[in-house]
């Protein structure tokens, strides 16, 4: 539930910074952005790479949290606070996930910018909607290779998120219950 109401908030966001970070990108600006793309495709071209946002997130996250709790059972086994496993372990399941869910975030970026030059070489008139036309459009172009453009950069984007988040949580649950255990009164 907390991911579909997160892509649904954060798509939009996404449509905007993809169309803002294309080469030659018309907008100066996020609210140019927004109004440009209202104006010319609706409400639609926000929500167009919606599902394939979901099928990404969904995976990435599974594969995410099912990695960490594994190595943290090799490297981990008490399950004690010990900061360098969780930033071993967040790091190293992050980049699984990455590199597992790049095909999507290759289909996603194409639904999310329209990218005039690879539409035409795929001579697609108008838009593309969908993932699986996605899917098909970047293998027309790209062959296999193509669905994996851009994982060393994603890879290398989510060791260190996915490291630093697994540490903050993991010291804030040891801080907190061991609060808790301080505080409480003896029988």
């Amino acid at each position: 539930m907390a991911t579909l109401l997160h892509d649904a908030v954060m798509n939009p966001a996404e449509v905007v910074k993809q169309r803002m970070q294309m080469y030659n990108s018309p907008h100066r600006s996020a609210l140019s952005c927004i109004r440009t793309v209202w104006r010319t495709e609706g409400l639609r071209a926000f929500y167009r790479s919606y599902t394939t946002q979901l099928t990404m997130n969904i995976p990435f996250q599974s594969i995410h949290f099912i990695t960490y709790e594994f190595l943290q059972e090799q490297v981990n086994p008490h399950r004690g606070y010990n900061p360098q496993s969780h930033i071993i372990s967040g790091g190293l399941a992050g980049a699984l996930a990455a590199a597992a869910t790049t095909p999507l975030d290759v289909c996603k970026t194409l639904l999310n910018t329209q990218e005039n030059m690879a539409l035409n070489l795929a001579n697609i008139s108008g838009r593309l909607s969908g993932m699986a036309n996605a899917f098909r459009t970047v293998y027309r172009l790209n062959g296999l290779p193509g669905y994996f453009k851009g994982m060393q950069a994603r890879v290398v984007y989510q060791m260190p998120s996915t490291a630093i988040s697994w540490s903050v949580y993991e010291f804030f649950k040891y801080f907190l219950t061991k609060h808790k255990l301080e505080t409480r009164a003896p029988y």
